[in-house]
């Protein structure tokens, strides 16, 4: 569809899949989903004013594809970022940097699938000199069909690791669909931030050249130490800091100033999280988990804490969508635990039941409720991580 009537002379646009949401002179998305069908609102949302309805059958389709005719009427330099861990960090920490100078939008929450990113497009304004665009994946051609939505300028993918296994049925096939990032950046001759010191990358790096012949614009970076001063926790996040940094150089905010600007940055979403209660010191990371990321960070908990003169204590949440993998990587898991020799931990998910783990297993995270409700936990260092599905948020009230 020609979407110029639209789009022509307008500084914004206002689009929502939710009716209740509707403002005279938005545009309506009538999705329809399991449990739910937004075409049931379509009177509601046009009695409220809404100048447009998008609906029927290829509703998400055409919500693209307005998404990508507004990016292109905007023409804004976009990065797009992907990976399996730190993406979302890095998202946060280079609009940190780049807010410096430039007016950024970038992905809001975990806008970052095929409904998630038009909407994150389209919520850019004439206004916004720059966008920053996540993009998540769990089956091979989504990150293919999220760079033909946003067609970003500039590209940036965090690391690999083991995660959603279960669709993308291997690590091999999680290499493949990020590196979708790179097949489109180097077929339209842009411009690739590189971890220089990734071996997964540069071979997926490497493997995406094969496929096209055209002048290569790569911008590498190390991954380099933990800088001091910052608020947030692990060395992993050493990386995405310097991606943020290597990034903010490229457009022409010096290494000091963006390091000033990390330093202010405070994450409040429950990633890489440093939190001092009253009755003990928590290290919250409890968005997100994979193979991948609760290796690492289990291994920054266990290093910072070495010398610790506090009791210790990990409350781990269940791994999901790992399919045949689950059992071996919960395995994997609580082998780790018991070389750290922890002063305590509290399993959540019925995943590890499979295991040899000789640690209290709760099904859910209200069992561990009323676990922490009759036995509290004080003057613990504590690491909280797990998927998000755990909700071990729940918990934090409870420390």
């Amino acid at each position: 569809m020609d979407w110029n009537f639209l789009i022509r002379n307008k500084e914004s646009l206002t689009v929502t899949t939710d009716s209740r949401r509707v403002t005279p002179g938005s545009v309506f998305v009538a999705l329809r989903g399991e449990h739910f069908d937004g075409n049931d609102f379509v009177a509601q949302a046009e009695r409220d004013g809404a100048a447009y309805v998008i609906k029927g059958e290829n509703a998400l389709r055409d919500l693209q594809d307005l998404a990508r005719a507004w990016r292109r009427e905007l023409g804004l330099p976009i990065i797009g970022i992907t990976g399996t861990n730190g993406k979302t960090t890095t998202k946060e920490l280079l609009a940190t940097v780049l807010a410096t100078r430039f007016r950024i939008h970038y992905t809001q929450g975990n806008l970052n699938n095929s409904l998630g990113v038009p909407l994150t497009l389209l919520q850019c304004t004439r206004a916004h000199e720059m966008a920053i665009v996540e993009m998540g994946a769990s089956h091979p051609g989504d990150i293919r069909e999220l760079v033909e939505i946003a067609e970003p300028n500039y590209g940036l993918i965090t690391n690999v690791g083991r995660a959603h296994l279960q669709g993308f049925g291997s690590f091999e096939g999680v290499m493949r669909t990020k590196a979708e990032l790179y097949d489109y950046l180097l077929a339209h001759g842009k411009t690739i931030f590189l971890n220089a010191d990734n071996p997964h990358l540069k071979e997926m790096l490497e493997a995406a050249q094969k496929n096209v012949n055209c002048q290569l614009s790569i911008v590498n970076y190390h991954t380099g130490e933990m800088p001091d001063g910052t608020h947030l926790v692990g060395e992993y996040n050493a990386e995405n800091i310097q991606a943020a940094l290597c990034v903010g150089e490229y457009f022409g905010i010096n290494s000091e100033q963006g390091l000033q600007a990390i330093r202010a940055y405070v994450p409040t979403n429950n990633r890489s999280q440093h939190t001092v209660t009253e009755r003990n010191d928590l290290v919250i990371d409890a968005y997100n988990a994979n193979p991948t990321s609760m290796q690492a960070a289990i291994h920054a908990f266990a290093t910072a804490t070495a010398n610790c003169q506090q009791p210790t204590c990990y409350i781990l949440g269940a791994m999901r969508e790992l399919g045949d993998y689950t059992r071996l990587e919960h395995q994997n898991l609580v082998n780790d635990l018991l070389v750290r020799k922890a002063d305590r931990v509290l399993l959540v998910g019925p995943e590890y039941r499979d295991t040899t783990a000789p640690y209290p297993i709760f099904d859910d995270v209200d069992a561990l409720i009323e676990h922490l409700q009759r036995n509290p936990l004080n003057g613990y260092r504590i690491l909280i991580k797990g998927s998000r599905s755990n909700q071990l948020e729940k918990i934090i009230p409870l420390l």
